[in-house]
């Protein structure tokens, strides 16, 4: 029994174990939703179009490569299965990331509740979101499993690890599959907690800039840090953000 089959067989499991927590906490619905993770020699695990994410068997994922081309033989159980429509968007995270093995797309209701809303989330008001998820974009509307979405996260992946999509739901990348579905925890938990704070007041207490400095370093130390970030925050602060954190 080689490594590798063991390493496959190992993420297929991982793959559908995180489908049903995305199901069972309301992540998803129905066949929404896509997981994937990188394989060796740049193959790429996917689960499939039209299947309940929360519901998969392992023998039903696909193996495709950066192309987006097939390159698994078809078994009795995903012979007449194709990869997940949105595999674009997931194809063009990995082409541009050498250091991301895991991708999760989902639909996490309060984090897209708050994108209809127009809210902003690169505000510095929650600690774990700056440290885990950075000034984290929000990428113009586009339609869902088309090579739009693709297109409209191709400019913000490189330098963001977790990107919401207007009106539609929410990306996270990592260096493990686990570590991406454990950032959308964090996304939605946030989310949560910012609505309701929203129900309060609509003026948000802002983390003080000085203390925002701390949090980025501490952003380092746990190897988040993106290219780029330590000027964002720069510009962040400076542009009296920090002093004000209102919805846009």
């Amino acid at each position: 029994m080689s490594t590798t089959a063991q390493t496959e067989r190992e993420a297929r499991a991982l793959i559908c174990r995180i489908g049903r927590m995305m199901y069972e906490k309301g992540f998803i619905d129905g066949v929404a939703g896509n997981i994937s993770l990188r394989l060796p020699e740049n193959r790429i695990l996917v689960s499939p179009s039209g299947l309940a994410t929360g519901f998969l068997e392992p023998d039903q994922l696909i193996v495709i490569n950066l192309d987006g081309e097939r390159v698994d033989e078809p078994t009795e159980a995903n012979a007449g299965l194709r990869p997940t429509s949105e595999s674009p968007m997931h194809l063009e995270t990995y082409r541009q990331r050498d250091d991301v093995n895991g991708v999760v797309h989902a639909h996490p209701p309060t984090a897209v509740a708050l994108t209809l809303a127009g809210f902003d989330f690169q505000q510095c008001v929650i600690p774990e979101m700056v440290v885990l998820l950075g000034l984290m974009p929000t990428a113009p509307y586009s339609t869902p499993s088309s090579q739009e979405n693709s297109d409209a996260i191709s400019a913000l992946i490189r330098e963001h690890d977790a990107i919401m999509l207007s009106n539609h739901g929410s990306l996270t990348a990592a260096k493990t599959l686990w570590d991406a579905y454990l950032m959308l925890e964090s996304l939605e938990h946030s989310a949560t907690i910012l609505h309701r704070a929203l129900q309060i007041n609509d003026r948000l207490k802002p983390i003080p800039p000085h203390q925002i400095e701390k949090l980025v370093a501490y952003r380092q130390q746990f190897g988040l840090l993106r290219p780029g970030d330590r000027e964002r925050f720069a510009r962040h602060i400076k542009s009296g953000d920090g002093d004000d954190a209102r919805e846009s």
